[in-house]
């Protein structure tokens, strides 16, 4: 649970993603996380969106991370194979290279936590490259040294995501309310999930203090999320 009073200033990579959108949604409306965006390049931002947008090439990163001293990082990168080309070293070079030269800036520049949005299944030995890649950028992350890390496990993710046509995915979510109760032992973490409460998570654990480090399936999600609404409830009370 946050121990502080006021809003604490997060630093976003991926703001223009499905999550990225939905923190920045969830962080303005209220007043306990203060959004600093980090991108390579100008992009949309929700309506009403409330926060500081910082616009460099990945290698300026640092320097931006050094002047705004965020509390903590989220970090929601990642691209699609489509949008990679269809090639794995660009696809490695967001999902794992951008990823982890990330997490070594924040942490140079004295960032204490990291939030890292990853995916259920993520494993350095997995056939799939997709989840190969998650896991060794997860591995990676693991030893860069943060304070705290804390590592998001979502299972398919639902949510709207403009111009951004997924047609497997979009299969897979029409299916889900089917597919859902299906999916149990050791298959339930890919089970589907409102990217929303995903956000909701990693603002909720980007306010903890304890150090660790913390790995989250859906129903971990599920508890961060409920405390995030908590400490929105206590401030709003206030």
């Amino acid at each position: 649970m946050s121990e502080t009073r006021g809003p604490v200033r997060i630093a976003l990579v991926g703001a223009t993603g499905l999550i990225g959108g939905k923190v920045i949604e969830l962080a303005s409306a209220g007043d306990e996380a203060r959004v600093v965006g980090v991108a390579r390049r100008e992009a949309p931002l929700p309506p009403g969106a409330r926060m500081e947008m910082f616009v460099a090439d990945p290698a300026k990163w640092g320097e931006v991370f050094e002047a705004v001293r965020p509390r903590a990082l989220i970090c929601a990168l990642g691209t699609t194979w489509k949008k990679a080309g269809r090639d794995e070293a660009a696809f490695r070079g967001v999902d794992h290279d951008l990823v982890l030269a990330t997490a070594q800036a924040a942490h140079r520049a004295g960032v204490p936590n990291m939030v890292l949005v990853s995916a259920a299944g993520a494993d350095a030995r997995s056939k799939s490259l997709y989840m190969r890649v998650k896991g060794e950028a997860e591995d990676a992350v693991l030893r860069v040294g943060f304070k705290r890390l804390d590592i998001l496990h979502p299972g398919l993710l639902r949510g709207s995501r403009e111009n951004d046509l997924r047609l497997a995915e979009r299969a897979a979510l029409i299916a889900a309310p089917l597919v859902d109760p299906l999916l149990s032992g050791s298959w339930e973490r890919f089970r589907s999930i409102d990217a929303a409460l995903v956000a909701e998570a990693a603002l909720g654990l980007a306010l903890r203090r304890a150090g660790g480090r913390f790995t989250h399936d859906n129903e971990a999600m599920r508890r961060a999320a409920r405390e995030w609404r908590r400490v929105r409830e206590t401030e709003s009370a206030e």
